[in-house]
């Protein structure tokens, strides 16, 4: 009857939801280590093709923004062609203002300009490389150092515990290696 029909249909989705969960297990572990992931990030994009005169920046803040240069600035310092400008005594280059050691943030557009600081690079090749093939996808598209910054702070979900709670409330925005520590729930 019904109830037969009802629980068949509850098996069979749950054994649906089982066997994704096995796959999405296995994806992880295939990663052929041989083969490294051919990421594109370029760092050195001194003479790039970009127009030096037109910046991308990190669009979204509501007060501040990044550009892709480095510097943080409020919205209304923000120059029509993307840049922040850089006479303002309140634009810093490089700022990491409420950047912890594990390079954890509260702010995600201090994040971004942390992590373009140059010597920053060495740890996000490094990240790159030991990406996981979970994160591939996700950073496959990022082509240079400022993108990787922008997609890093927005996405690290490393910082998140039991899938909605922020490890560390406050430092939520993490270009660093290392997650943030777990906070007792």
């Amino acid at each position: 009857g019904i109830t037969g029909k009802f629980e068949s249909d509850v098996k069979s989705t749950f054994n649906l939801v089982e066997e994704r969960a096995v796959r999405d297990r296995n994806l992880l572990q295939v990663q052929d280590h041989d083969q490294p992931i051919p990421w594109k990030v370029q760092f050195n994009l001194g003479n790039s093709s970009r127009p030096s005169n037109q910046c991308r920046n990190s669009i979204q803040g509501k007060h501040l923004i990044t550009d892709e240069l480095g510097y943080v600035c409020e919205r209304k310092d923000l120059l029509v062609n993307g840049c922040c400008n850089v006479n303002v005594p309140g634009t810093k280059q490089y700022c990491c203002d409420g950047c912890l050691s594990n390079g954890c943030c509260s702010a995600y557009e201090y994040c971004v300009s942390c992590c373009l600081q140059p010597n920053k690079q060495l740890l996000l090749e490094r990240f790159l490389n030991r990406a996981a093939v979970a994160f591939q996808n996700l950073f496959m598209a990022v082509e240079d150092h400022f993108e990787l910054c922008l997609a890093k702070c927005r996405t690290s979900s490393q910082s998140v515990q039991h899938e909605n709670t922020y490890r560390d409330p406050i430092a939520k925005y993490c270009y660093g290696e290392s997650p943030p520590e777990l906070f007792p729930a």
